[in-house]
Order: C-alpha cells, then structure tokens, then sequence
C-alpha cells in the first residue's frame, strides 16, 4: 500500500504533466494560420514556476528536463536549450522558495518577471553565441510581457481549480 505523502505527490506529479501536456497539444495545434503579430504567453512556463513555487515537491527535475526536451521536439527548437534554461530557472526559484513563501504575491510575482526577464536574455545570448538566429527582439519582449501578465492568472486559477495555495505555514500565520 502507498503512503498518503507518496500517493499525493506521485497526483500532484501526474496531473501537472498532464496540464502541461495539454498546453503543449494546444501549442501545436494550427489555430492562427499566417503570421502571428502578438505572440500569446508561454502557459506551460507559467504552470512549471508556479508548481515549483507552490508544490516543488510534486515536480523534480527530471520531470521538468524531460517535458521541455520533449517540448524542443515538438516546436523544433535548438534541442535541449529551452530545456536547460528551464531546469537552471526553476531550480534558481526552488532554492529561494522558502524565502519567498513569507512574501507577498506582488514581489513573488516580481521575482517571477524578472527570472523570466533572465532566461529570456539567457536564451537570446545562447542562440547568439551559436550563430543560431533568435527571433525578432521585439516578438520576444511581447511573449515576455505576456507571460508575465498571465502569471497571476494562471496562479489564480491555480489556487481556485487546483488547490495550489501558498505554504500552510503562511496560512496558519494570517489566522493568528
């Protein structure tokens, strides 16, 4: 029999790849034919900071390399870099997590902007050091912007749908 801890981790893991899975389906599908003039927000970005930030013991590392090796895949890009960035940027916010549980959204949400604001410009310095060309500057300050505008949201929705709530300890210290 699997211990209550185990089963809820092992559920919480599972739903979140297949939240992310999901988003992933929905990337690929061919929903905007042409050119797109306002690049939407890396939803799945948005799922795996919140995640980490609100359950990191419900995503470890190997989940989050395999999910964004498979996501290079798919959306061909350079393999493994997006990958890569996303493993350093979460686990950049894992190590700070318990500092961060105490404050409020607002500056949980500025720490968010400004890590993405980082792997982004990691991203570009990388695809530049290659001679890759990295797309256009001012389509990667749109998908930054709106990843960041939808960060609340998706932790809203986060909170209401899934029960991914900040820490227990900063809820027992608002009842006091």
């Amino acid at each position: 029999m699997i211990e209550p801890a185990r089963r809820q981790r092992l559920t919480g893991q599972a739903l979140y790849v297949a939240l992310f899975l999901a988003i992933l389906f929905w990337r690929l599908l061919p929903l905007a034919p042409g050119r797109v003039f306002w690049p939407g927000p890396d939803l799945g970005l948005c799922l795996t900071l919140l995640w980490v930030l609100r359950r990191p013991e419900q995503v470890p590392v190997p989940t989050i390399a395999a999910l964004y090796l498979a996501e290079d895949i798919l959306l061909m890009r350079p393999l493994g870099l997006a990958a890569a960035l996303t493993v350093l940027g979460t686990e950049a916010a894992r190590k700070r997590e318990p500092h961060w549980r105490e404050l409020p959204f607002m500056v949980e949400w500025l720490r968010v902007a400004m890590l993405l604001a980082l792997m982004m410009l990691a991203n570009r310095f990388l695809l530049t050091m290659f001679f890759q060309t990295p797309p256009p500057l001012g389509q990667a300050m749109l998908q930054f912007i709106a990843t960041t505008a939808a960060y609340p949201l998706v932790a809203g929705l986060g909170a209401w749908l899934l029960g991914l709530t900040r820490s227990r300890a900063e809820r027992d210290t608002r009842l006091r």
